[in-house]
């Protein structure tokens, strides 16, 4: 697997306008995100008190920032739980330093760890790929701060735009190490087609249903 490279290959390069047009055409049936949406939401304002929806901003394709939205799986003060837990643990601030994750992470509501555990926080990202700020397949979007874990790999990860799905999703997600799903994030840009992406959406179908590396 390759780490750092400059330009995805030439063949690739003419496909991407297909791969946006394959985005489209799966996700044409609004009704599918309208019942699921619909599923998810009564249990969010049974659970603990706050909106339904979440939105960080994130950077996409050519660096530009896009609110990425979910369904809000942690309660409302979830940042000064968090800051409060870093400094009391240096065992849980470890874990975080390492991966941004952590496996038994307090902020997380009851509902949450399920819809985390089923991927369906992620639905309302769909919204983010009918708007043209994510792919049903990409790279893992990431924040500001993670710019400088990506190194000269964030060349590549600029290029194209992130996905609701991608090889981290489907490798581990969250078992694996950072250095690993910036990897993966290389080597789907440089070596994309219509047939990965392919391979990436029906594995992950597995990877919901095992909830593999899911937390």
């Amino acid at each position: 697997m390759v780490l750092f490279a400059q330009t995805p290959p030439r063949r690739a390069v003419g496909l991407w306008p297909r791969r946006y047009a394959f985005d489209w055409v799966d996700i044409s049936e609004p009704r599918k995100l309208e019942s699921k949406e619909l599923f998810s939401a009564p249990p969010l304002f049974l659970d603990s008190p706050g909106p339904v929806f979440y939105f960080q901003q994130r950077l996409g394709s050519r660096s530009r920032h896009f609110r990425c939205w979910k369904f809000r799986t942690m309660y409302e003060d979830a940042e000064s739980l968090l800051t409060n837990l870093l400094e009391s643990n240096p065992e849980v601030r470890s874990e975080w330093e390492k991966s941004q994750k952590l496996r038994k992470d307090p902020r997380v509501t009851r509902t949450g760890r399920f819809l985390r555990k089923t991927s369906l926080d992620e639905l309302p990202q769909l919204w983010n790929v009918l708007r043209g700020e994510m792919s049903l397949v990409g790279p893992r979007p990431i924040v500001d701060a993670e710019v400088a874990k990506y190194h000269e790999v964030y060349k590549l990860y600029r290029r194209v735009r992130p996905g609701i799905s991608g090889l981290w999703q489907v490798s581990g997600r969250s078992d694996t190490t950072y250095e690993e799903r910036v990897s993966m994030d290389a080597y789907y840009v440089r070596n994309w087609s219509v047939w990965l992406d392919l391979v990436i959406l029906a594995r992950t179908v597995k990877s919901v249903i095992s909830s593999l590396g899911a937390y």
